[in-house]
């Protein structure tokens, strides 16, 4: 049984798909990488241990357009082992302070730290992405796609999915036929992010990262995605970038 592509429109007032070689500032791709395409769809309907989503194409149905942002960020992150004490009702979990005074914080250095952000604002596209099954479960992919297409008629999702930052949320509908046109926008974009995760096999909740790298073009509005299992895509060792 060969997989259908799935087509959702997805829109929202501002973007931010941050490029990982820039460390301090965030300055945004122009469309969302292949990993931020694969959140949307796994927000809306996942089953880790079963399948998993293959990006096939992003058409980009508003021209990018760049607005400067500054943004206040917490400088710590909560741990794990924090949250997982938490939820075991095993410790009350330490908040993170974003200001306050020396007596609060324990030192006159503050909790939080301003960032520039080069974002994108009113961001509209065309995703599309196919569900790949795990071996053993490849007689589940008519189920497995037609669970998604309700779920997504219906609205639903296991969280809100997001452009990139977890403030800037993503609308989404399943695409109809006949819609939008892709701007005519050409560019070639050099090397951009795949994905953070080994796709290759089911994850597990304690993998260590795994980057992967493809050479980004868009034509007319549209940027093909290679298979992750292609030879286009680029393997990091050992998860650097």
């Amino acid at each position: 049984m060969n997989p259908h592509t799935q087509e959702l429109l997805v829109w929202g007032d501002f973007a931010c798909y941050s490029r990982p070689e820039l460390k301090v500032e965030r300055f945004s791709y122009p469309l969302p990488p292949p990993s931020t395409v694969r959140g949307v769809f796994e927000a809306i309907y996942a089953k880790p241990k079963e399948f998993r989503w293959q990006v096939e194409c992003v058409e980009v149905l508003a021209a990018p357009s760049y607005i400067a942002l500054r943004r206040n960020e917490v400088k710590e992150k909560a741990s794990v082992a924090a949250v997982e004490q938490w939820a075991r009702g095993q410790k009350v979990p330490e908040p993170i302070w974003a200001d306050g005074d020396r007596d609060l914080l324990g030192s006159d250095e503050k909790g939080r730290t301003q960032r520039q952000t080069m974002a994108l604002r009113n961001v509209r596209y065309r995703l599309h992405a196919g569900i790949r099954p795990w071996p053993g479960f490849e007689r589940q992919l008519p189920a497995l796609e037609a669970q998604f297409r309700r779920r997504a008629e219906a609205g639903k999702c296991f969280y809100q999915p997001y452009l990139g930052c977890r403030e800037f949320v993503a609308y989404f509908e399943l695409a109809q036929a006949g819609g939008s046109q892709p701007v005519p926008w050409t560019a070639d974009l050099g090397l951009m992010l795949y994905d953070v995760f080994d796709l290759s096999r089911p994850g597990k909740g304690d993998d260590s990262p795994a980057i992967s790298l493809f050479r980004a073009s868009v034509g007319n509005g549209v940027m093909r995605v290679p298979r992750y299992e292609d030879a286009a895509v680029i393997k990091l060792p050992g998860g650097a970038i």
